[in-house]
């Protein structure tokens, strides 16, 4: 497995080695050894998936401090845009942030660390999205930020008119007034 390190401290590409013949593929999508050979220690203790069709935006989600999680994303079917906001208050990238393609096709995973709000737009007809979690959901502790928010400007790839939103997630603040408690 290739790690592709991005301009954001923590955040970062995974890229399988994808074994192909007539009968299909093989690949490792986690392996523990591997990410620790790299200095990345994770336990993960929960998975979660999700469907959604062309032009949903689900996020920016995050949890508070010490709930805080942090996601191995992947695409199982179609294609997604995958965007991280680093809400870490004295990093360096404060506010910046990040999308990376993940599809089936490219099986790539992005890493998304605690201390990141997460979302994603769906760019195919659907998407299949699988994430593992090194904290379980918490209720209580989850925030989000609005995905429109002007100061991040952020580019879905979606044509606003047909972005489809949760009301949930059209009731999260911007990001300048969202609760975090994030330091480095």
């Amino acid at each position: 497995m290739e790690i592709i390190k991005t301009e954001i401290p923590g955040l970062l590409i995974f890229k399988p080695k994808v074994f192909e013949d007539e009968r299909g593929y093989f690949f490792e999508s986690y392996n523990e050894k591997t990410l620790t050979d790299q200095g990345i220690q994770i336990q993960f203790v929960q998975d979660n998936q999700s469907k959604s069709s062309f032009g949903v935006i689900r996020g920016l989600h995050y949890q508070l401090a010490p709930y805080s999680q942090t996601k191995l994303i992947m695409v199982l079917e179609g294609e997604i845009l995958d965007v991280a906001v680093d809400i870490r208050k004295k990093s360096p990238t404060f506010g910046k942030w990040y999308s990376h393609k993940l599809s089936a096709e490219n099986k790539k995973q992005m890493l998304v660390p605690a201390g990141f709000a997460h979302g994603f737009s769906v760019l195919s007809k659907i998407a299949v999205v699988f994430y593992k979690c090194d904290k379980f959901f918490h209720s209580e502790s989850e925030r989000g930020i609005m995905y429109n928010d002007p100061e991040l400007s952020i580019d879905w790839e979606i044509e606003p008119e047909k972005a489809i939103i949760s009301a949930k997630d059209k009731r999260n603040p911007f990001m300048k007034e969202a609760e975090m408690n994030f330091y480095l």
